[in-house]
């Protein structure tokens, strides 16, 4: 259950990404666009921008989860002193 789950913060992450590429579309041919109940306009660019961005590396860090090679695992170390 816990790998269905994953999988489907993946593609719910997938589509996200993919909506906020067309927003970024939308907004470099001058267009106003929504998403949601929200309306925005060309100003707000670097908000998409920074919205992809972060998709981007949950995307990534989800689909190295699914894989089973996380970059983030922890590992011990034990200094001596010989």
């Amino acid at each position: 259950m816990v790998i269905f789950m994953a999988a489907d913060r993946l593609q719910l992450a997938k589509d996200r990404l993919t909506a906020y590429y067309a927003a970024e579309m939308a907004v470099l041919t001058g267009q106003e666009y929504r998403i949601g109940s929200r309306t925005l306009r060309r100003a707000d660019l670097e908000q998409i921008r920074s919205a992809i961005n972060e998709l981007m590396k949950l995307v990534q860090q989800l689909e190295a989860q699914a894989s089973g090679s996380t970059a983030n695992r922890a590992r011990r170390v034990v200094l001596r002193d010989i």
